[in-house]
């Protein structure tokens, strides 16, 4: 076990405690929803992740599954509708329409299934 550093301010006696260093990493609107679901439905389990250092990897995986997932959903959805390529030729606002509701249908997927549970 490490021994503990304590710096003194004021004439007090505190713990100097630091963080491990932790990657640098870029949060998505995926990841940055699911901490606030975590923070505000169960802080015990975000604290944990926020102490261990492992809160921004674990955010970080969340963010790549749900992007994953609803690239995947979006190119099944797409292909099963028959929104293609010959479509957006020949009806652009058509095929406007239709990618949006597809898109609109994975994320409310995603984050169903995905950031807002564990």
């Amino acid at each position: 076990m490490k021994e503990i550093v304590y710096k003194e301010e004021n004439g007090y006696l505190i713990p100097d405690l630091k963080l491990p260093e932790q990657p640098q990493v870029t949060l998505g609107p995926y990841a940055m929803a699911h901490m606030r679901y975590l923070k505000d439905n169960y802080p015990i389990m975000y604290t944990n992740l926020l102490t261990s250092a492992k809160l921004k990897e674990h955010l970080h995986e969340v963010e790549q599954r749900a992007r994953e997932t609803e690239e995947r959903l979006v190119r099944q959805m797409m292909e099963k509708e028959g929104v293609t390529e010959q479509l957006k030729a020949q009806d652009m606002m058509d095929w406007v329409r239709k990618v949006n509701n597809i898109r609109s249908r994975a994320r409310e997927f995603v984050y169903e299934d995905i950031i807002y549970s564990l």
